[in-house]
């Protein structure tokens, strides 16, 4: 089974859960594949949520059987400082502190708008508005400002 069909099949069977596919890499560990599943939900992810993932993703990977031989399964969240890899996760994230770097600068900011092209963010007092295109990487970034 290729990677990009495994992904399809994973992520249905993870919809029906309400979990969200982050991203499935297959990767070597010494001799070792490792099927890496990184999931989360809308409103974040507990380690609870990470064994009932991972309990009910076994017998289902054992089922279509993807990957030929022995490997092992890692199922973890994509952390909290998560890369943005879509524009989707970016208008998620509208609200949230992220950390973003283009061809020449770097911003941290809250980001309070996602509008066509153009991603703005709140900077101490100031609005900054960054062309999405110009963006090389964006992730979440933890905010240490406000009170748990």
């Amino acid at each position: 089974m290729d990677i990009l069909e495994l992904k399809e099949k994973v992520h249905q069977f993870l919809s029906e859960m309400q979990f969200e596919l982050y991203d499935l890499t297959i990767i070597k560990q010494r001799k070792q594949k490792v099927l890496q599943i990184f999931v989360d939900k809308p409103d974040g992810i507990t380690m609870e949520d990470v064994v009932e993932a991972t309990q009910a993703l076994n017998p289902f990977l054992d089922e279509i059987d993807p990957i030929d031989g022995e490997y092992m399964l890692e199922v973890s969240s994509p952390g909290a400082e998560r890369e943005l890899r879509s524009q989707d996760a970016v208008t998620h994230a509208i609200g949230k502190l992220v950390h973003v770097k283009t061809f020449s600068q770097e911003f941290e900011g809250d980001l309070i708008a996602f509008k066509g092209d153009t991603l703005t963010l709140k900077i101490k007092n100031k609005q900054v508005d960054i062309n999405y295109m110009d963006v090389q990487k964006i992730r979440l970034a933890i905010d240490f400002r406000r009170k748990q």
